[in-house]
């Protein structure tokens, strides 16, 4: 099977995503816009919240594949169609297959969270598990589709994929008519480019801000250079937008309708999940929460009103705990410490009473009597605490350190 280029590709227009928009009634969600007083209040105008997170299957990407799909000749749709992702692209095009009665299959990498090779599968897919990497999967995929004869159905480099992202932008002017600013994680640039297709085309006054995890960030320097460039091991926990190379389609759109791409780093993107979490009860995965992040890093930068499209919401609960963990210990909301005491009998004891009298929770204790380094009447302890914040933190340490233990940095 051939591939056409991008050039060779039709551009997306307007009507291309108001198509997609009729097309997609019924079948997508009009995800909720919420307003964030939390936000609101750092940025100093009103902040809405997009949430495509509690859109069908998790994330946006029901829409574009829903559209590509639908969009195929009956010859094509009798040959099945095959995808690579490592979780939320797979359950789009295995949620739209099954309802347009089309044959899917899915390669997903050998890494690949169990739930969410449990939830492709459940709505209607084969999986088939190959690679350690994204990039292996895909080229499994694409290896599957030219023996096969399976159309390919790429994640974002497609003007129909980008159109249906885009009628997420169409909803945004909906429902906030007002907007001034639009924050949207970028990994490829399906969803950017769609929506700054949608948006710019009726309200080119909107500003449109790209958001990228600032260890997968390809498209600053692909800007730049006037054309995509790879960026080598791309390496973020947001593995939504966990994309080593701009699309082809989408990196002609932004490059001249998205008027910022900023980058976020991975403390913020921690940061950013716990305040969706904790203030607006919002379960979002880290690359959904990108545009929160930069909000946070620098909210004097946007004017209002401000929609950030928090894209996704598939976390696999074990990356969940550790991210949770990240963004309290860079709130200084927790804190582990390890320290060296007398081993006697009550010694743990009346270091956890120190503790007590600060106030600090102690999560987790490990207690090491047997290393090298420990003298003879030596124990190591590393204490796991939940503190109230980098104050608090200090206040702990130096608590320690006037009851006489050594503190090990």
């Amino acid at each position: 099977m051939s591939y056409r280029t991008a050039d060779s590709l039709p551009p997306v227009t307007l009507d291309d995503v108001r198509g997609a928009q009729k097309m997609l009634s019924g079948v997508a969600r009009v995800t909720a816009m919420e307003g964030s007083r939390h936000l609101s209040q750092l940025v100093g105008a009103p902040v809405h919240l997009k949430c495509e997170n509690l859109q069908r299957t998790g994330s946006f990407k029901l829409r574009g594949a829903y559209v590509r799909i639908a969009g195929l000749l009956p010859e094509e749709r009798a040959a099945g169609v095959v995808a690579a992702s490592a979780g939320n692209h797979a359950q789009g095009v295995a949620l739209a297959s099954s309802l347009l009665g089309v044959r899917s299959t899915v390669f997903m990498p050998k890494g690949a969270p169990l739930p969410k090779i449990s939830a492709t599968q459940d709505y209607g897919a084969e999986v088939r598990l190959h690679g350690q990497v994204v990039d292996e999967t895909l080229a499994a995929a694409q290896e599957y589709a030219a023996e096969t004869g399976a159309v390919f159905i790429h994640p974002f480099d497609h003007p129909d994929v980008i159109a249906g992202q885009g009628t997420v932008g169409l909803e945004i002017l909906e429902q906030c008519p007002e907007v001034r600013t639009i924050v949207v994680g970028i990994g490829g640039g399906g969803l950017a480019a769609g929506i700054a297709m949608a948006v710019k085309s009726l309200r080119p006054d909107v500003r449109i801000v790209g958001v990228q995890a600032a260890g997968a960030a390809a498209y600053p320097a692909s800007l730049a250079a006037g054309h995509p460039v790879a960026v080598d091991n791309p390496a973020t926990m947001a593995d939504g937008i966990k994309v080593g190379r701009p699309g082809d389609v989408p990196f002609r759109i932004i490059g001249d309708l998205v008027d910022e791409v900023r980058t976020v780093s991975e403390d913020e993107l921690a940061t950013a999940l716990l305040l969706c979490l904790e203030r607006a009860k919002l379960v979002v995965e880290p690359a959904g929460a990108s545009p929160v992040a930069a909000l946070l890093s620098d909210p004097g930068a946007f004017e209002g009103p401000v929609v950030a499209v928090l894209s996704g919401g598939n976390v696999d609960p074990v990356l969940l705990e550790r991210v949770l963990r990240h963004g309290m210990a860079a709130q200084g909301r927790y804190l582990a410490v390890r320290l060296r005491l007398t081993d006697r009998p009550g010694a743990l004891a009346t270091l956890l009473g120190v503790l007590s009298v600060v106030d600090a929770n102690v999560l987790d204790v490990s207690h090491v009597r047997t290393d090298p380094r420990l003298g003879l009447t030596e124990a190591e302890v590393e204490l796991h605490l939940e503190t109230k914040g980098p104050v608090h933190c200090v206040e702990v340490g130096q608590a320690l350190r006037d009851a006489g233990y050594t503190v090990i940095d």
